[in-house]
């Protein structure tokens, strides 16, 4: 099943892409109205305080639509708000208006980043005579201070609970976020949970080995193998909680995010990258570059193009364990016939397609291929 904008076919079982949850947690959210003048809000971006998201890095305006931006500020115009959250660490992460304060702050410093070029006005005729075609420097004083001086109305929240992470942050992200398309769950979190671990999923995700396994060079647009990754890590400690504790079902979005949000730390960083590298090594040297591929229903000695979800947390989870139990190595001689020989099988494939989400089925999925492979139990 392939997503919007896709550019590698991956197979997600439905009730994965159908994840929806926003009523089974209620939030305590604070929220407050501010006034700030881009004066302000470009010298918080610069020292940091103001953060934009990872995912939008690319500014989208091209310098006519900026111009115009900045053609309604001189005119004295009303701007539309912007919407801010206030972060655990005090700072104020950008959820909507980010192209209008980068405007702003690229016209100030004089440098339209989207091309590097000197940032003069449009001479288009939409723009006012008296500033058509001018560089912020060629303005008159009170110009550039009118400017600087415009104010911007922001709401601002912040979640006081649940104290888990920010969870609310997300779904205020998902509804409110005005950009052109909907994003999916990891693009989201990738502006939410921005810290340590999601620029280790960064980094990761550009490591030749991986891009193969991926089966294409270039990143995904839509952030779908990152996704992957985060989901190796989070669902191979869900595999190995104890079954009286663990929960009977899970949501991968709301499980995800949590996972993401307490995670976020840079001590956790080095064991998660040394148990990726090393699983992603060992399957692309015994399994090849199709290792997370399922096999066709109607012929098993073929290979699907798709590149399996279910099948990507299975291998990885399991070649985790075993080189972690430090047997991997004794098993790698056929460790590609038995891998085909465990998706022959249908109980294995009924794991990989019905109630995914289940801990039950996720153990029981990676505990039979880590037994085909190591011959020995998971547990």
């Amino acid at each position: 099943m392939s997503a919007e904008e896709s550019n590698v076919i991956l197979d997600v079982p439905s009730e994965e892409n159908e994840d929806f949850y926003s009523d089974d947690d209620l939030f305590e959210i604070s929220s407050w109205g501010a006034d700030l003048s881009f004066r302000e809000l470009i010298s918080r971006y610069d020292d940091n305080e103001l953060v934009k998201p990872e995912l939008q890095r690319n500014y989208v305006w091209d310098k006519s639509e900026a111009s115009r931006f900045i053609d309604s500020i001189l005119l004295g115009l009303p701007v539309p708000s912007i919407f801010l959250a206030k972060t655990n660490d005090e700072k104020l992460l950008i959820i909507d208006g980010y192209q209008r304060l980068m405007t702003v702050r690229d016209y100030v410093k004089g440098i339209f980043t989207k091309d590097g070029s000197v940032f003069k006005l449009s001479k288009s005729e939409k723009i006012h005579e008296r500033w058509k075609g001018k560089a912020f420097l060629e303005l008159q004083p009170e110009e550039q201070r009118k400017i600087r001086n415009t104010t911007i109305h922001a709401i601002v929240f912040m979640q006081k609970s649940p104290a888990d992470g920010d969870t609310s942050l997300f779904q205020v992200f998902e509804r409110i976020n005005s950009g052109g398309r909907s994003l999916l769950p990891q693009e989201i979190r990738n502006c939410v949970y921005q810290g340590p671990f999601n620029s280790l999923l960064f980094e990761l995700n550009k490591d030749p080995v991986w891009r193969q396994l991926w089966g294409r060079q270039e990143t995904d647009s839509r952030m779908r193998d990152m996704e992957c990754i985060l989901r190796f890590f989070a669902i191979s400690d869900l595999a190995s909680l104890d079954p009286a504790t663990a929960p009977s079902r899970i949501s991968l979005k709301k499980y995800l995010n949590q996972y993401m949000g307490l995670h976020n730390r840079a001590d956790y960083c080095d064991a998660f990258r040394n148990r990726f590298l090393s699983a992603t090594r060992y399957i692309h040297d015994h399994l090849g570059v199709e290792a997370f591929h399922n096999l066709s229903p109607s012929n098993p000695d073929r290979v699907v193009p798709a590149f399996s979800a279910t099948v990507f947390d299975s291998v990885m989870i399991a070649v985790d364990m075993g080189i972690r139990r430090n047997v991997a190595r004794d098993y790698a001689e056929g460790l590609s016939a038995r891998r085909k020989k465990a998706l022959q099988d249908k109980g294995l494939q009924n794991y990989l397609s019905f109630e995914t989400m289940r801990t039950e089925t996720i153990r029981n999925r990676v505990g039979q291929m880590y037994r085909e492979f190591f011959k020995g139990a998971y547990r």
